[in-house]
């Protein structure tokens, strides 16, 4: 899946890369695993807005990505790959022995054709989902549940994968992408291998348009404000902001733990800011 780039021929095109696209098979979804789009960006029905920095954009229809893989011992065949405009993975659509069809998260490696089953008894292969338990050491995961059978959760990016380093009664430890090393319960399912994608990382929007499409807006720096309009705003010149960063409304912006689920803190075993 390598990336394009283009002559410049504008100040647009300088530096633009895209991906390829030569791994997408078709353009055209399958509808019955199609939903409406639901916009939370932008204003309320009061009028308020609620969330900055995001609107517009192209119009999309969400997927349903089946990431629970819950059809046990079922084969199923990779019958198109297939670009998801909700995701930076790439999805695939699943025709299954008994006929039906669900789309799952397209490993790195797979294609059309190739067949990969989900349930305790599947071989460690990638593609294959199967719970912890059954997963031999050192292998590379994705797609990985936090609470057996609500689907995975966790380790779904393009080109993101966790390993399975230990496990310890009914509780393994796996090493994620951002370096953290966290407890799971051997009853969660997992996915064997990479995510797809890979190149998606290296891409160059080129030009604000290009994310105009993606329905991210515009964002204003705090020191180029006035002090009514921000806690950074005003000064001589470009002054820094003499005091740590912070939000608009005031609340620290940076080394201000935000974490709620306190109870999971227990599962971490080595934190991903420690180096």
């Amino acid at each position: 899946m390598p990336l394009r780039s283009y002559k410049p021929t504008s100040p647009g095109r300088r530096g633009m890369t895209r991906s390829t696209f030569e791994e997408i098979t078709t353009s055209e979804p399958h509808k019955p695993l199609l939903e409406p789009m639901i916009r939370a960006s932008g204003r309320n029905n009061a009028g308020r807005m609620t969330v900055r920095h995001r609107g517009g954009g192209e119009k999309t229809h969400y997927r349903r990505v089946d990431f629970k893989r819950d059809k046990f011992g079922v084969p199923a065949r990779i019958a198109t790959v297939e670009y998801d405009p909700n995701r930076s993975a790439r999805i695939g659509l699943l025709h299954y022995r008994d006929g039906e069809k669900r789309y799952m998260l397209l490993p790195n490696g797979l294609k059309v054709g190739d067949v990969v089953i989900s349930g305790p008894e599947a071989e460690a292969r990638v593609g294959n989902a199967l719970p912890i338990s059954n997963i031999p050491l050192g292998t590379t995961i994705h797609n990985i549940e936090l609470v057996p059978g609500r689907g995975g959760q966790i380790v779904r990016s393009a080109g993101t994968a966790a390993q399975l380093l230990a496990k310890e009664g009914e509780l393994a430890q796996v090493r994620l992408p951002s370096g953290e090393v966290r407890r799971v319960s051997i009853a969660c399912m997992a996915t064997v291998g990479q995510v797809g994608n890979l190149d998606h990382e290296n891409q160059n929007l080129g030009k604000a348009g290009r994310a105009r499409h993606m329905g991210q807006r515009p964002e204003v720096r705090g020191v180029v404000m006035n002090p009514r309009d921000h806690p950074h705003g005003g000064g001589e010149g470009k002054s820094p902001t003499g005091m740590p960063p912070k939000t608009p409304w005031g609340k620290p912006a940076m080394g201000y733990r935000t974490r709620r689920a306190k109870t999971t803190g227990r599962l971490i075993v080595r934190s991903r800011h420690k180096k």
